[in-house]
């Protein structure tokens, strides 16, 4: 299935929410959005300066689209319950969230509130804002006989660099676990694959207990975006490997999400995972199939957030 941005529907009356759009993937996903027509695009991140040159950029190009920026900070989830509950002040509505913001590679640490880093923001970030604003999906679903209400999640094939035997080690998630992933592909690739692994099998996951949102993993190609400019050489030397003859051009970078977020209902599978661009792709490795892993971690991940409600 080819995809362009010209091939984006009209997004008449559709409101989105876009995690990490200050940059990047998300910024991209933003600028495209806004050329069909939404109701309204919601985007989240840290840095206020950039989120200023991102609304001016739409401004200028398309200044009939409105788009607000939500200050929130995914490795502390007091902000993103803060962020949340602006959003919910603003909207009736939320079709689509885009789950996209991450970090990758970085050196062993913990959230704010104790989680390992890359898993605490990329994971647990993002599904606290989920849990929170399901009742508006929920609702967007229900109330609008136009509703085709989405989550988009971003994964990457990194997923399969999670630990290969449990997956997910859950019993260290709340410490730096500089112990995790041997000499390849190394502690901070293990890691970031971990949080990745759990990014699919949440997504899965939601479609089985919300299968009125049709919820999809996405990988969005080996692009060089900023990720890559906090990470030495030697770092992304095993990606670079890897991607070798399979970058994908950084303008092309939202694609993957873009499509999955505007393509027709029927072109998506709920709960599926998509490669680059709309490719539906069955997961490799055993954890990454694993239904059962898939359930504990929605359980772990409801027992941690309750506190946070």
């Amino acid at each position: 299935m080819s995809f362009t941005p010209q091939s984006i529907p009209s997004l008449s009356g559709r409101v989105f929410f876009i995690t990490g759009g200050t940059a990047g993937l998300g910024a991209g996903t933003i600028s495209l959005l806004a050329q069909h027509g939404p109701a309204h695009i919601y985007f989240s991140g840290r840095n206020a300066r950039n989120a200023q040159s991102v609304i001016e950029r739409v401004k200028g190009t398309n200044p009939d689209v409105p788009v607000t920026f939500i200050p929130c900070d995914l490795a502390d989830l007091s902000s993103v319950k803060t962020a949340a509950q602006n959003l919910l002040t603003q909207t009736q509505r939320l079709d689509v969230l885009f789950a996209n913001a991450g970090i990758m590679a970085l050196p062993p640490g913990t959230t704010r509130d104790g989680y390992e880093l890359q898993f605490g923001t990329n994971h647990m970030g993002h599904a606290l804002l989920i849990k929170l604003l399901l009742p508006l999906m929920q609702q967007t679903a229900k109330n609008h006989d136009d509703a085709d209400v989405r989550i988009i999640i971003s994964t990457s094939v990194a997923y399969k660099q999670a630990p290969s035997r449990e997956g997910i080690a859950f019993e260290t998630l709340k410490t730096p676990q500089d112990g995790l992933g041997g000499l390849l592909p190394g502690g901070k690739w293990c890691r970031y694959g971990q949080s990745k692994l759990a990014n699919m099998l949440y997504g899965r996951e939601l479609a089985t207990r919300y299968p009125e949102i049709t919820s999809v993993a996405i990988h969005p190609g080996y692009i060089k975006t900023d990720l890559f400019a906090n990470v030495s050489f030697m770092t992304a030397l095993p990606v670079r490997i890897m991607a070798a003859g399979h970058w994908t051009p950084v303008e092309e970078g939202p694609y993957n999400q873009t499509w999955a977020g505007t393509t027709p209902k029927e072109n998506l599978e709920n709960g599926a995972y998509y490669e680059p661009i709309a490719k539906k792709v069955a997961p490799e490795t055993a954890v990454a199939r694993d239904a059962g892993l898939a359930g504990r971690l929605w359980e772990w991940t409801e027992k941690e957030l309750a506190v946070f409600l």
